[in-house]
């Protein structure tokens, strides 16, 4: 079953965090099955990915081979947010709109979260969505 992917997981697999058992356990999945991620990952990938070269973590050439080997793995993008749902996660559980919209692919699509970040995994668990993994921070 493919799998909802946030930008923490795949962030820190782009930058060599491999050696995280739960982000390569991750990646591996999405590789093997697919990933799925709201229209926000597009651009929240961009973003991480030029403010790491912007800190000298990564040169302009590993953005762009990111960018190419991003578009290799099965990850589809849904255009097919709940307004209101998204809204209400948000409110709900203190969360940002970029965050509820990665909770929100997931309940709707009844897919597992793979995440990082501790308060959306908090909130998922609460409301019942399934945790690909156990978050770091």
């Amino acid at each position: 079953m493919p799998v909802v992917i946030d930008n923490s997981v795949f962030m820190a697999w782009c930058m060599g965090e491999e050696d995280d058992r739960t982000v390569y356990n991750t990646m591996q999945r999405v590789a093997d099955e697919g990933g799925v991620v709201p229209r926000i990952w597009w651009y929240e990938l961009r973003s991480a990915l030029l403010v790491n070269e912007r800190r000298g973590r990564i040169s302009q050439q590993q953005v762009s081979d990111t960018l190419a080997d991003s578009q290799e793995l099965d990850i589809f993008i849904d255009n097919e947010h709940d307004d209101a749902l998204v809204l209400d996660l948000a409110r709900r559980f203190k969360l940002t709109v970029y965050d509820s919209a990665y909770l929100e692919v997931a309940l709707r699509r009844s897919m597992p979260l793979a995440t990082l970040d501790k308060k959306l995994r908090e909130a998922a668990e609460n409301i019942g969505v399934v945790i690909a993994h156990q978050a770091r921070k």
